[in-house]
């Protein structure tokens, strides 16, 4: 595996399943990703076209801080995490459903 492919594979960590990622694929062509904290925009956009053969329009990027969170009397705190709302360009598509029967 070539050296560029295989940083494609450490900036895309996994998808985001959630209410308002979906609702953003479906409304406006946009897939959301966690990516690699040190992942810059470019690297976002050549990952998301090499790995899955479309076209991106654009690549947002945000922060989230991890929560603090109690367990009784001992306070945690959970890990940061960097996103990538992905925009396809018009008429390209991203499923990451494949096959499966029901």
């Amino acid at each position: 595996m070539s050296a560029l492919k295989e940083r494609h594979y450490q900036v895309l960590l996994a998808p985001v399943i959630s209410e308002k990622s979906t609702m953003l694929a479906e409304t406006r062509n946009t897939v959301v990703f966690r990516v690699a904290p040190d992942a810059e925009k470019h690297e976002i956009k050549a990952a998301v076209e090499g790995l899955f053969n479309v076209r991106v329009q654009g690549v947002r990027v945000v922060n989230v801080k991890g929560k603090v969170k109690r367990f009784g009397r001992f306070a945690g705190r959970r890990a940061n995490v960097r996103k990538a709302y992905v925009t396809l360009e018009p008429g390209q598509e991203l499923d990451f459903v494949m096959g499966g029967s029901a």
